[in-house]
């Protein structure tokens, strides 16, 4: 939808490599199933480890695709938190968005440098949403937040459900909210 709708390169990197979480691990009901996705979770899913890759990544990016020449970015749940820790001070994107982010923490939105927005689902944490709505708007760098009160954790990404209208309905609405976004600042 946003490589179509905005004619852009849409890149999706392999942060673990091939060797991502296993199914088997969720829910973590046992004390193995824990321990392997704490594990994993602390050492390959760093947020922090993996928001300091992302210069590289982008540089290599930039490498292979001269002609961009801005880049923004959205995760949706990890990787929101990984782009709110990825979008301060020397960040490579001029904008960057969080669906249903997961692990929010105002003190991330107190470091933006550059538009940011959140599209949250109703299972987020209403005063951290809240918070870092007053943050962007105080900063003035540009972007917005809004809560999907309908929708839950999930609903743009891999809890999507395109058997029911209404949530089918929030999907394509979400994904219009990102492309007006990355129109605005990447154009």
């Amino acid at each position: 939808m946003l490589a179509k709708r905005l004619n852009a390169l849409v890149l999706i990197p392999d942060f673990f490599r091939g060797d991502g979480a296993k199914h088997e691990w969720v829910p973590p009901d046992t004390d193995e199933k824990t321990a392997a996705l704490m594990e994993f979770v602390t050492t390959k899913a760093s947020f922090v480890e993996v928001a300091k890759s992302l210069p590289s990544l982008v540089d290599t990016y930039k490498g292979n695709f001269p002609s961009v020449q801005k880049w923004g970015a959205y995760g949706l749940c990890w990787g929101g938190k990984v782009l709110a820790l990825s979008s301060g001070d020397g960040t490579p994107f001029t904008a960057t968005v969080q669906v249903h982010p997961g692990r929010m923490d105002k003190a991330d939105a107190q470091t933006l440098t550059i538009p940011h927005a959140i599209l949250a689902s109703k299972d987020e944490p209403a005063d951290e949403v809240a918070a870092y709505k007053r943050i962007i708007e105080d900063k003035g760098l540009g972007g917005f937040v809004e809560t999907y009160g309908e929708m839950w954790h999930g609903w743009m990404g891999a809890r999507a459900d395109f058997e029911k209208e209404e949530s089918l309905k929030n999907y394509v609405r979400g994904y219009e909210q990102l492309a007006e976004f990355f129109e605005r600042y990447l154009s």
